[in-house]
């Protein structure tokens, strides 16, 4: 629960988790609209650390080097971690909503009313639904990072005094 930016992140706290995301997406963007050249991204990438986190890396190990993603080809597709985390927090409170002592069920290890839950309000529709219709289905409304943001405040609000 303690938030602290980190440099790698596969360590990074659920506050801090969506920058590192935000800071790869935006040094891909300018390498792939060829606004920056490929023996510039290291510099790139300790620039948006700074920028985003506050810290900069003391190695490339430590910064842009810290996946495996770019050096296999893996290009486009990394904004659906931050994404997976906003409709996370969207279909969560759907199901606290359908399952008012969920949190109990949890503490407790039973899992089985959320595994039911899920295949009956998502993967039951498989690929037959886009995302946005998905979303729409389940919550109600488009995709929004409310939800996400109001777990945080919450969270950390207690924890921080905030």
């Amino acid at each position: 629960n303690k938030v602290e930016p980190s440099h790698i992140r596969t360590e990074a706290d659920e506050v801090t988790y969506n920058l590192h995301i935000i800071l790869r997406f935006n040094v891909e963007r300018k390498l792939l609209s060829g606004n920056l050249e490929v023996g510039d991204v290291p510099e790139a990438w300790r620039e948006e650390s700074r920028d985003l986190l506050g810290i900069v890396p003391e190695s490339d190990a430590q910064g842009v080097l810290q996946d495996i993603h770019w050096s296999m080809g893996a290009f486009g597709y990394f904004p659906t971690y931050c994404l997976g985390n906003i409709y996370a927090a969207q279909f969560f409170e759907v199901l606290q909503r359908d399952i008012p002592d969920i949190n109990k069920q949890l503490e407790k290890g039973m899992l089985s009313h959320v595994r039911d839950w899920l295949r009956d309000r998502i993967h039951k529709h498989g690929c037959t639904s886009s995302a946005q219709d998905l979303c729409r289905g389940i919550a109600g409304t488009e995709l929004s990072p409310d939800p996400f943001l109001s777990y945080l405040h919450e969270k950390y609000g207690k924890i921080y005094g905030l």
